[in-house]
């Protein structure tokens, strides 16, 4: 940065922003930090108080803070994502649908590890909402040479995109709640205020609920008439404990469906429980459910709404962050459960 006259200041580049006050009606920025000084500027400029400039002299092979933070959101960031204008040198990612937050974690940790250059984002498997901010990025000094940036640009076209969001699918959801004491009436059927209502809130269509006793045969068949009706998505819940009543898990195996895991490291949701029918996903939750506001369940379903199989390993994983601290007022998923 050099200081210079106003007069003399045509064609050089701001390095800070200006700021113009009127006294009880306005105080702001009158010239962003990076613009280009133009004749009629000088006026302007004159009348808020500057009679000299701090600017900033780019030389060849060099790029603003602004232009870097472009070109660096535009390299991470799949095509179907937008960007903020600059503030600060600080350009926002933001998604414009609804989806899944899939980071490339290995891709990222090579750009912070890069000199000058930095990317924040969200966590992985983060669930957005349309116009959610999803990431950010900077470089640290007001400018950089232009070759790092190509650089960053050349790596990054050999690597899986680090930024991008798949979108949530609208299911055909249908749901079996097991439990003698629920199918007799002896208390009451709380899935429709709790499971329920996340998968209309989610988009999806709740197309039949089958109240079935503690028995293989009519679990199996309930799964089974689900299937029939085409259901993308089947859910069921309870039953899942040591309890000799709890006959879930066998009613799901008699249908055929081939188990993928029984048992996860959340809390709560421990005795999840996760199969496949014919490529239909079947999701057994455990009676947790009922009771606490997030659950394993709130892991799982945006992934299998984003078309995700989930893996035994995936499950593993989620053993990190896995244990919700039941907090007074719930703020999921800003928090650490599931991070």
């Amino acid at each position: 940065m050099k200081k210079i006259r106003v007069e003399d200041a045509v064609g050089t580049v701001l390095a800070h922003d200006m700021t113009r006050i009127t006294r009880g009606k306005f105080k702001g920025v009158a010239f962003k930090k990076g613009h280009i000084v133009q004749k009629a500027d000088i006026p302007k400029l004159l009348r808020i108080g500057t009679q000299y400039l701090y600017v900033l002299d780019l030389g060849a092979g060099q790029l603003h803070e602004d232009d870097a933070a472009y070109r660096i959101a535009a390299a991470i960031s799949a095509p179907d994502l937008e960007f903020t204008e600059p503030r600060e040198g600080k350009i926002n990612v933001i998604t414009p649908k609804p989806g899944l937050l899939k980071i490339n974690v290995d891709g990222l940790l090579a750009i912070n590890t890069m000199d000058d250059i930095i990317v924040a984002t969200l966590r992985n498997n983060f669930p957005c909402k349309k116009g959610e901010v999803i990431a950010a990025t900077r470089i640290i000094p007001l400018t950089i040479p232009t070759e790092q940036i190509e650089a960053l640009e050349r790596i990054l076209q050999q690597e899986e995109t680090i930024l991008r969001v798949k979108p949530f699918r609208s299911l055909k959801v249908g749901a079996v709640v097991t439990g003698s004491e629920v199918f007799n009436g002896l208390i009451t059927d709380d899935f429709d205020p709790s499971i329920g209502k996340k998968i209309i809130d989610a988009g999806c269509t709740l197309e039949r609920k089958i109240l079935v006793p503690d028995d293989v045969k009519w679990i199996c068949d309930a799964i089974l008439e689900l299937k029939d009706l085409g259901c993308e998505m089947i859910i069921t819940t309870g039953g899942l404990s040591v309890d000799p009543d709890d006959v879930t898990r066998q009613g799901v195996k008699m249908t055929g469906a081939q188990e993928t895991f029984y048992g996860s490291p959340v809390l709560p949701g421990a005795m999840l429980m996760i199969s496949v029918l014919e490529k239909i996903p079947v999701i057994s939750l455990p009676a947790c459910v009922f009771y606490h506001e997030k659950t394993v369940f709130d892991l799982i379903f945006p992934r299998v709404l984003a078309g995700e199989t989930i893996r035994k390993e995936d499950i593993a994983a989620m053993g990190h962050g896995g244990l919700c601290m039941n907090c007074d007022i719930c703020h999921y998923p800003v928090c650490s459960f599931g991070g």
